[in-house]
């Protein structure tokens, strides 16, 4: 049998190369990723654009862009990369012995304090091979986590939704005031309360930035109602605990309310949507067996409902020759 050329034979070196530079937008990020050293990356990136007759990356003195051409590679050689690099795991899940990998996931304090407790302690009883790491991060961090592939996928809550990513809700919650319990305002009915009531109270709330704040100004502004904040406080058990010693009030999603908080809590119902929390994926994203083990948990059949935005298995394809 005749052996295929040399360049054959690389072409999946060449592939990673190329994907590892494109997400970190570095040729030598992408050779720490890879334990090589940089001349190699860019050879082997070299390489591939003489073979394919496109330039891939602008070099633009130290730094590159990836060029049209090179994204519509990236969107065709990423999911089969990142599919050929996970082959051990997925072998693995098809004969029902998942016992290692690793899951990475991207999350703010409240959703690791209350959402992710109980399927990290289901996955782990039932895959104590697989290693999980938690990111504790904000939204635009998380974000830049997915869009680096430092993350597997995020779980949080989004008003906006980019083009590059999916965003499949899982969880819903109310929105709720917190006040002390012998303040006025916990002696109101929810269906009585007002915006109005709530305005001259200083509220205690997370930092500018995050999607509460921003939810908060929308239903005061949409009301035409003046409100101000005293406090900027970041985690949920923060606030509650400063609400709790009567240093203002707060609105809060009831997804961080256990019971045992010394409060008096109100709906607000009447002014604020249910907010979700769920999952957040980059568009296209291979998710390892593990990962899918890992959604399926949070919610059955989840990984199955992503069909289309995702690429699994039974979807990637051989290595272009």
């Amino acid at each position: 049998m005749v052996s295929p050329p040399y360049y054959k034979q690389s072409r999946l070196k060449q592939l990673r190369a190329f994907c590892h530079t494109a997400r970190t937008g570095s040729i030598s990020k992408a050779a720490k990723r890879l334990f090589i050293s940089q001349p190699s990356v860019s050879l082997q990136i070299q390489a591939l654009e003489r073979e394919l007759g496109s330039v891939l990356f602008e070099r633009l003195g130290p730094r590159i862009r990836i060029t049209p051409q090179g994204q519509a590679l990236l969107e065709i050689a990423l999911p089969l990369v990142e599919g050929i690099d996970s082959i051990g795991e997925d072998l693995a899940n098809e004969l029902g012995n998942l016992n290692s990998g690793e899951i990475n996931i991207a999350a703010g304090e409240s959703t690791i304090l209350y959402l992710l407790p109980k399927p990290i302690k289901a996955f782990a009883e039932a895959f104590p091979g697989v290693r999980i790491k938690l990111h504790n991060v904000t939204g635009r961090d998380g974000m830049a986590m997915l869009r680096a592939d430092e993350a597997d996928f995020a779980v949080g809550s989004m008003l906006e939704v980019p083009d590059d990513v999916i965003y499949r809700p899982i969880f819903h919650f109310k929105t709720v005031l917190i006040t002390p319990e012998d303040h006025p305002l916990a002696r109101k009915r929810a269906s009585r309360i007002r915006l109005e009531d709530i305005g001259p109270h200083g509220l205690i709330l997370p930092p500018r930035h995050l999607a509460t704040w921003r939810i908060v100004d929308m239903a005061f502004r949409q009301q035409n109602v003046n409100y101000t904040v005293t406090l900027e406080a970041g985690g949920w058990e923060v606030i509650k605990k400063y609400v709790e010693l009567g240093l203002g009030i707060s609105i809060v999603t009831d997804i961080c309310l256990t019971g045992s908080e010394n409060l008096s809590k109100t709906s607000l119902q009447r002014f604020f949507p249910d907010r979700s929390y769920g999952v957040v994926i980059r568009n296209r994203k291979y998710l390892s067996a593990p990962v899918r083990r890992f959604l399926d948990i949070m919610a059955p059949g989840f990984s199955d409902s992503l069909a289309g935005a995702m690429v699994t298995p039974k979807q990637t394809h051989s290595v272009p020759s």
